[in-house]
């Protein structure tokens, strides 16, 4: 999904170079990518006072009171775990005999009614109790299908392990269609990143729910008479790595741990590959003085493996780093050679070099080292032989909950009592808007002028905070001023939105000073992803990241765009009209809420409200406008109520899929002072004094 999106977008640069409408790339970087660099450079300052932190400490006491500090960050942003543990309730469904091995099939319940297929590999040879591994797996679209052959050998060896389907994979579809027989969001990345969508909304993280499934297996593993609950060990790749690396450090239960081909660090995510799944980026990561290494460090003194290759698209210096930070604070629990490093050939994935470092470090640290590393050939059952379920999905087998039910069960908990006077408060704090309205005014550039009937129209930039563009139309009234003042937020190309007919154009005509802006981040010429649901992910929370938002970003580009305006001679001072177009809308309302210069504001085809994103399973590009936990505190229809007195008009409001709501609708479930209209795209914005 990144690889495709990243190449559309290298291609569309390259296309604009000859377009006149197009302002950048300014030496070759387009605006979205200097938003990039600026949040990059951003996140690398809290980065260097995380490490000037750690280096500062010296004992074993400090290394603890660090853990534990750790472990009370990484629940809260998960926004921790489930509280209650109720019965697993497990179901057997089959097994199956093999040469030194055999394997069982089960469903266990790690939720109630929220359905976990897996697959637990036994040893055939040699007298239990076993030590058991926890096996989380990458992105398999076949979910507990993937790196079977290192389940085999493990469980060969003398090892109970157990694999189970993450959410969003294998037989655990999140959002399944019958009829199609496939997911409705797109492969498991978007199964994972939409699903985190619902949760961000109320300041969760998917991630609290990948595991939990994990902890309910060992639950399960410790349920077992042929499972030695003292040697409990857990090892995946990829994803699977990322789930282990978060078991690991959570579960007090787990004896060793060996992620592979996830460990790197931060610094050398954002040069490269930057946030991945919804699960493997916390919101606020960096400005709580967290790294990658964190996690190996909370494991301390017990023994660890970093598994890498060195091709692999997870940064090897990131590896290299995190390894050295966490040798360092295990020398300081004298346990310096508990933790080690291997890296295999070849590219992503778990080759038979890696596993078999992986089977040595189980067989020292959980067995003993009693066993032969060396791996068995191993024949693989068609992948029909392992489903649990009749259908080959939870989904129309045995139903239950998906992390949308609930996400929304848990939404539902909350209750809003944030007054009109406080929201602008939890507005900036959480949206993480830091420019003040009243400012001085924006530098300015004009790249090119076109002359029409009775304005100038300018091609301009406006540099932001952070020394990142904002790029634009002016419309000028050729009359004498002073002259009513607008700034219209739409992400569309400026050519649509300042083109003959449009609203900026007819506004112009109407002898308004019209300013309209392409916000940050937004890419000069829109990437087309009709399919795509999920939106710009990787910049948004590249935000989040460093407790930022594209909607906080954008709002403040309105706030700059009305210190500009109010700051020429030929405009009215008595305030600006702020329009929205679809996404737009959510900016303006935040930057209205804000701003009391801002005396009118219009949202067309906007998102009505955003906690549709945890009442119906399917949104499309929700991260472009969610702010991370908004809706345990505010929703669109009180940054209305915020507003009010000053007018705010609602025109062709939408839900979270652009589609069309009646008027009655909207009105039925917003309760706020707005007017509401559905306009032809024939007919004027409301604009009227």
């Amino acid at each position: 999904m990144r690889l495709a999106t990243t190449l559309l977008l290298t291609a569309l640069t390259a296309a604009a170079a000859d377009d006149p409408w197009v302002l950048y790339p300014n030496k070759g970087q387009t605006t979205r990518d200097q938003l990039k660099l600026y949040l990059n450079n951003l996140g690398k300052k809290y980065l260097k006072d995380r490490a000037q932190g750690i280096s500062a400490i010296r004992t074993q006491a400090e290394a603890i009171e660090r853990q534990k500090l750790v472990r009370e960050k990484l629940l809260r942003l998960m926004g921790g775990l489930p509280t209650q543990k109720g019965p697993l309730n497990v179901q057997h469904v089959g097994a199956e005999e093999r040469d030194g091995y055999r394997y069982e099939k089960i469903i266990y319940e790690s939720l109630p009614n929220f359905y976990v297929p897996a697959n637990v590999y036994l040893p055939t040879r040699g007298q239990g109790p076993f030590p058991a591994v926890l096996m989380p797996v990458g992105h398999s679209p076949e979910g507990k299908e993937g790196e079977r052959v290192t389940a085999i050998g493990l469980a060969r060896k003398g090892f109970v392990v157990l694999k189970y389907d993450p959410i969003g994979q294998g037989e655990r579809l999140q959002y399944y269609d019958p009829d199609l027989r496939t997911s409705k969001v797109g492969a498991t990345t978007q199964e994972h990143s939409h699903a985190n969508g619902h949760a961000v909304l109320i300041g969760d993280n998917v991630a609290r729910y990948r595991v939990w499934d994990g902890m309910r297996g060992i639950d399960y593993l410790l349920t077992r008479p042929d499972v030695d609950p003292k040697r409990i060990g857990v090892t995946g790749c990829s994803g699977g790595g990322t789930i282990t690396t978060y078991i690991a450090a959570l579960d007090t239960r787990v004896q060793a741990a060996a992620p592979a081909c996830y460990i790197t660090s931060w610094e050398q995510l954002l040069d490269n590959l930057g946030p991945q799944d919804g699960e493997q980026s916390l919101a606020h990561f960096l400005t709580e003085d967290l790294d990658i290494a964190d996690y190996i460090e909370l494991f301390a003194p017990k023994p660890y493996l970093i598994a890498s290759t060195i091709n692999d698209f997870f940064p090897l210096e990131g590896a290299r780093q995190s390894y050295d930070e966490a040798r360092r604070f295990y020398k300081l629990f004298a346990a310096e050679d508990r933790i080690g490093w291997f890296i295999g050939p070849g590219p992503h994935g778990v080759p038979l070099q890696s596993r078999e470092a992986i089977y040595t470090f189980f067989i020292k640290h959980l067995a003993n080292g009693n066993g032969d590393p060396r791996e068995e050939v191993v024949r693989l059952d068609p992948l029909e032989k392992i489903l649990c379920t009749k259908t080959g999905q939870v989904a129309d087998s045995l139903g239950g909950e998906t992390v949308f039910s609930l996400n929304r069960k848990r939404a539902g908990g909350f209750n809003r009592k944030v007054t009109p006077q406080d929201l602008p408060k939890e507005v900036r704090r959480l949206a993480g808007i830091q420019v003040p309205p009243n400012g001085p005014p924006p530098p300015i550039t004009v790249h090119r002028t076109e002359r029409r009937d009775t304005y100038e129209l300018q091609l301009v930039s406006l540099l932001m905070n952070g020394g990142v563009p904002v790029t634009g139309a002016l419309m000028v009234p050729t009359a004498a001023g002073p002259h009513r003042a607008a700034v219209i937020v739409d992400s569309r190309s400026k050519q649509m939105t300042a083109s003959t007919g449009s609203d900026a154009d007819m506004l112009a005509r109407d002898g308004y000073l019209v300013l309209t802006i392409q916000p940050r981040g937004t890419p000069e010429i829109p990437v087309d992803r009709p399919q795509d649901l999920v939106g710009d992910f990787a910049l948004a929370f590249q935000s989040y990241l460093v407790g930022k938002s594209l909607t906080g970003f954008r709002a403040e580009d309105v706030t700059r765009s009305v210190d500009y305006l109010l700051s020429r001679s030929d405009v009215q001072k008595h305030g600006v009209t702020a329009i929205g177009n679809g996404s737009g809308g959510v900016y303006v309302l935040h930057a209205a809420t804000l701003d009391s210069r801002i005396n009118k504001v219009i949202t067309q085809q906007s998102p009505a409200l955003l906690r549709l994103g945890v009442e119906r399973p399917i949104h499309r590009h929700i991260y472009e406008v969610a702010v991370p936990g908004m809706l345990a505190k505010y929703d669109l229809d009180d940054l209305i109520r915020a507003i009010a007195p000053r007018k705010v008009t609602v025109v062709n409001p939408v839900d979270l899929l652009d589609r069309p709501l009646h008027a009655s609708e909207y009105r039925k479930m917003v309760a706020a002072p707005a007017e509401v209209l559905l306009r032809s795209r024939r007919e004027r914005l409301p604009v009227s004094e």
